[in-house]
């Protein structure tokens, strides 16, 4: 996993300003966050692991309405297209969606990403290999993700990212992974 060294925050500096806290306090309603988002607390994190590259991620990355511009660069770089090593902005509400799924699943186990975001090379080429892979894929502009969990199923998983009524939620079964995206509400598979 890569540090980044901006001139005020590393990484582990940043964390490790919050390692004290230990109780969060229930959500003040900001304006303008999404609803789903309203009881998540004062500290949003995001945890993820690839399968592709080795990488993990256990990122505070939203505290008290705020963004953190670090954390977000370094989500950024952890969702890039590994095959081409392409880095894109991730839509923060995709962000904000895959931190409140996994919260909701109430689990200490990291999603597992499978796919982020995709450069349209990337995405053509796995169309050819694949006809589920659409042309004008969310992946391409950094508002999906593909996503497991060893201990929950393709059922559990789909139903917690339905709640929130945010996005497209697509269920693949056989292959054991759920899409999440921040596009229009929608959702397939079985």
């Amino acid at each position: 996993m890569t540090e980044l060294t901006d001139n005020a925050f590393t990484r582990r500096k940043l964390l490790g300003v919050f390692a004290g806290i230990t109780m969060v306090s229930a959500a003040p309603s900001f304006a303008g966050t999404p609803a789903f988002l309203k009881g998540a607390g004062n500290i949003r994190r995001v945890a993820l692991r690839s399968g592709r590259t080795g990488e993990s991620i256990d990122m505070i990355y939203w505290i008290e309405g705020k963004y953190i511009k670090p954390a977000l660069d370094e989500i950024n770089y952890f969702m890039r297209d590994w095959r081409e090593d392409k880095i894109a902005n991730i839509d923060r509400r995709q962000v904000d969606i895959l931190a409140a799924a996994h919260h909701q699943l109430d689990t200490n186990e990291p999603f597992m990403m499978l796919s982020g975001y995709r450069t349209p090379r990337t995405n053509a080429m796995l169309r050819k290999k694949s006809r589920k892979v659409a042309q004008k894929s969310y992946h391409i502009k950094g508002m999906a993700t593909d996503v497991r969990l060893s201990s929950r199923s393709v059922n559990q998983i789909s139903r917690s990212a339905l709640a929130f009524h945010a996005g497209g939620v697509g269920r693949y079964s056989r292959r054991n992974f759920v899409h999440m995206d921040c596009g229009p509400l929608r959702s397939w598979g079985a």
